[in-house]
């Protein structure tokens, strides 16, 4: 029995071709555009059914167009008639999309985001491969149960792990920490490590939330984090480390925490903040006593996601600091 699966184009890289005014390139393609340059596609014996959902470059895409996209996305999925999604989008933030789908995401089909490093115009193009290979991974009963995933050069990743981690190389995604679900290869999905363990899906946020990002330095005084008092509903700290901050930073972060949620995080993107090793002023048990919430292994990026999707529910602190317990390694 034939496959369906749907593809929703958001733009990006892999949709760019070179704007004659200017010389550089821009999004352009549609979603049917991007089909027709992918040789062998057909072969797959999958329909594919195609919206062009938005046109813009990833760094432009923003919280109410992918909350826009989960709703439809799952709109689509309830009907039973799809087996999988496909998601095409530039690269800049794809992890962040993927990362917050998988959040919000309570279907079995799996939802499958891909792009490209290198745009149409470019040689060795890797966009249409990437679709190919998403396209058998969303069709494929083996990826049922997986939440979301990021499919690129041939690599299978799940959203809950994946980084980009170059700002070139058509091996750009990696998973620091497990490594990739799996590969394509022979035109299959070859899994080589057990499938993630999926929390229950969040409900949609019903309005936004502004939630800040605050990177602490050497020789950080604590001027621009103040800036942040009084400005945002919640706050995440990308600390150093296992989750530490200067000294200087402490008392700021100490009022803060009394007003809104503010969540401990590492800025170094692999690994987990402590909860309880060091207890200096500054250090993750000090911050963690005077109510920081800690964000586990999850990316001060990630981090913010999950923040704001629970603001935007209407989660109090209490419930902040469950989920976020409840995600941590």
């Amino acid at each position: 029995m034939a496959k369906t699966v749907a593809i929703y184009s958001l733009g990006g890289t892999i949709a760019m071709t070179t704007d004659p005014a200017t010389g550089g390139v821009v999004p352009a393609l549609s979603a049917h555009d991007l089909l027709a340059a992918v040789p062998g596609l057909e072969s797959q014996g999958v329909d594919l059914r195609v919206h062009d959902f938005r046109r813009v470059p990833g760094a432009s895409l923003t919280f109410n167009d992918l909350t826009d996209l989960s709703a439809e996305i799952a709109k689509t999925l309830s009907g039973r008639d799809v087996d999988g999604v496909v998601i095409t989008q530039g690269t800049d933030t794809i992890e962040e999309t993927a990362f917050i789908l998988d959040i919000h995401h309570g279907h079995e089909q799996p939802v499958v985001v891909t792009g490209a490093m290198r745009n149409p115009t470019m040689p060795g193009a890797d966009g249409p491969a990437n679709l190919y290979a998403a396209v058998a991974a969303a069709a494929d009963p083996q990826l049922r149960g997986t939440g979301c995933l990021v499919v690129l050069g041939d690599e299978i990743h799940a959203a809950r792990h994946v980084r980009k981690s170059h700002t070139t190389s058509p091996a750009a995604f990696t998973s620091p920490s497990v490594g990739p679900l799996g590969t394509f290869a022979e035109d299959r999905v070859r899994l080589r490590a057990g499938l993630p363990t999926r929390r229950p899906a969040l409900p949609l946020p019903d309005q936004d939330a502004r939630v800040g990002l605050y990177t602490v330095t050497l020789g950080d005084g604590g001027d621009l984090l103040e800036l942040w008092e009084g400005r945002c509903e919640g706050l995440v700290v990308a600390a150093f480390g296992v989750g530490h901050v200067p000294a200087t930073t402490v008392e700021t972060l100490n009022r803060m925490a009394r007003n809104i949620p503010v969540v401990l995080s590492s800025r170094i993107g692999n690994g987990p903040v402590l909860r309880g090793t060091y207890s200096f002023p500054g250090s993750e048990k000090d911050l963690i006593g005077r109510g920081l919430i800690p964000a586990g292994d999850l990316s001060p990026y990630q981090a913010r996601l999950l923040l704001g999707s629970l603001i935007g529910g209407g989660a109090d602190r209490d419930t902040i600091a469950d989920e976020f317990a409840s995600r941590a390694y």
